[in-house]
């Protein structure tokens, strides 16, 4: 039987990476209240240490590793975000990094993760199996593999989102309707589907996904984990995992109310509306959520409703032809 967290792990997360990440505020935009007609509310993850939530996640999962396990180091698969956690919580804990990162990721990722002290070793995502790739040089140096998703503690890690963004409505005295979340394997929509109704039980959850990589939506749908037809080919490359977590949809399918899907078009937008309407830099992945909202996904008219901007880690010649899209 699979060892699943609960809110009360997310709990002892939010206690672990107290201090440490930062606690990202909830953003409101009138135009995008009068696109929508909601009172929505945005969470910039793009604000949060390393530039994504994926420091959340990392953090705790590396705090919990054993002092006699430490000085082998950790081996993380990530097209970016996760690596960049990785690295740095590694850093601050004094603990090497060796990150597995994807030929096509952003070089602004590569780097970033290299300049924080970790060993970066690319693989082809159409053509080598990252997960067997880690696996061998956990074995050969002893160190401890670090999921980008699939992981205890990296799940209620990624919950903290969530903890917090009903603690700072509830401050407004609202309750969300619903709450938006990119989804790529599936560990920032669990961790916070556990935190999220364990205090707001009728908050309706949605996964966002890029066209083409719509594995959440559609194994929602069959009740069943099912994979992408494709490794690669979208601009949102922190969304493209084969299939969802055997961890993470154990969670999501009891308490996720659907898979929303984008288009490349859609989330060039969402990229350019924060730019202009919010002045954040988001990138695509982490622009998804919104671009289901301006693109009207689901009808939230009258309700009070969440987007997360997961990162904003976006290669800068890339932005600089998003910011201005259709302008």
């Amino acid at each position: 039987m699979l060892e699943l967290p609960t809110a009360a792990d997310v709990a002892d997360a939010a206690r672990m990476i107290s201090g440490v990440a930062f606690r990202t505020p909830l953003l409101a935009s009138p135009e995008l209240d009068s696109i929508t007609g909601a009172r929505v509310f945005l969470k910039p993850e793009t604000l949060q240490r390393t530039g994504s939530f994926k420091f959340r996640g990392a953090y705790n999962r590396l705090s919990r590793i054993p002092d006699d396990r430490k000085s082998a180091g950790v081996v993380a698969m990530s097209s970016g975000n996760h690596a960049l956690g990785v690295a740095t919580a590694a850093k601050l804990l004094g603990i090497r990094a060796i990150n597995l990162m994807p030929k096509d990721s952003p070089a602004t990722k590569r780097e970033r993760a290299a300049a924080a002290g970790a060993e970066v070793i690319l693989f082809d995502r159409e053509k080598d199996d990252r997960v067997a790739m880690a696996r061998a040089i956990a074995e050969e140096r002893g160190a401890v593999v670090v999921p980008p998703y699939d992981d205890f503690f990296i799940i209620a890690g990624q919950g903290t989102v969530g903890r917090e963004i009903v603690e700072d409505l509830n401050k407004l005295n609202l309750t969300p309707d619903a709450v938006l979340f990119p989804c790529g394997g599936g560990g920032l929509l669990a961790g916070n589907s556990l935190a999220i109704h364990e205090q707001a039980p009728s908050t309706k959850l949605y996964s966002v996904e890029p066209e083409g990589f719509d594995d959440h939506a559609r194994s929602f749908i069959a009740g069943e984990r099912l994979a992408n037809r494709k490794a690669s080919g979208s601009l949102c490359d922190g969304l493209l995992a084969p299939t969802p977590g055997e961890l993470t949809f154990s969670i999501n399918k009891q308490h996720v109310t659907g898979g929303l899907v984008v288009s490349e078009e859609e989330v060039k937008r969402a990229v350019a509306f924060a730019f202009r309407e919010l002045k954040l830099v988001v990138e695509p992945s982490g622009a998804a959520a919104l671009a289901a909202l301006l693109n009207r996904r689901i009808d939230v008219t009258g309700q009070t409703v969440v987007a997360v901007l997961s990162g904003g880690n976006v290669d800068p010649g890339l932005f600089a032809r998003l910011r201005t899209h259709n302008q």
